[in-house]
């Protein structure tokens, strides 16, 4: 392992997380619970299996991850994140807040998936004490759901049966709404439409704004 050979604890998680790819890796851990090699590489657009396979190894000799085998007939190990991996899910969610600012624009050719998406959501959104309500989302080809209740928010990706609200458009314009980046008027203007009761967007408040 590389190191910076510095005594700071900064640096010394950096020894260990500060390769690129190593994090993102951990982001689909969470996301997927215990999951295949395939799985990984999947929710990884453009990373090379041996460089997959090198940072996994990496992450196991640090201790962030491990493997367990998977249940028959699937004859294949799985890996899973360790209680010192699943430490570092306060870590991703600063790092999510602290890059919102840097989401103002759709990169042409970048990548985009659903599971994102609502994880996001599940970080960004904090339910008042208000009556259940669905959001069904729908962002560049991909859908999640939103459901809030009991003063709780879940996320998880497909489809809601009946939802109370729908927001249907490009991903800068659905995780801007959501996250309080941008108001309904210009997410609207960036191509976001909107079926069901928006007085729904009132029961939901965003990181470091108020309900709209």
């Amino acid at each position: 392992m590389r190191t910076y050979g510095q005594y700071c604890s900064i640096a010394r998680a950096l020894d260990v997380l500060g390769d690129r790819w190593t994090l993102l890796i951990v982001r689909e851990l969470f996301l997927r619970g215990a999951c295949r090699f395939t799985d990984l590489r999947s929710g990884l657009p453009g990373i090379a299996t041996n460089l997959l396979s090198g940072r996994l190894k990496e992450l196991e000799d640090a201790g962030l991850v491990g493997r367990e085998d998977a249940p028959p007939p699937v004859a294949t190990a799985l890996y899973v994140l360790t209680e010192d991996g699943r430490a570092l899910e306060p870590v991703l969610k600063a790092l999510g807040m602290w890059g919102l600012r840097f989401m103002a624009d759709e990169r042409p050719g970048d990548a985009f998936q659903a599971s994102w998406l609502a994880y996001a959501s599940s970080w960004f959104l904090v339910a008042p004490d208000a009556p259940p309500v669905t959001v069904q989302l729908r962002a560049g080809g991909e859908e999640a759901v939103i459901e809030v209740g009991g003063g709780e928010v879940h996320a998880r990706v497909g489809r809601a049966d009946d939802p109370d609200l729908t927001l249907d458009g490009p991903p800068r314009a659905v995780l801007g709404l959501l996250t309080g980046q941008i108001d309904v008027t210009a997410a609207t203007a960036l191509g976001l439409t909107t079926t069901g009761d928006r007085a729904v967007l009132a029961r939901l408040r965003r990181p470091g704004g108020d309900p709209e």
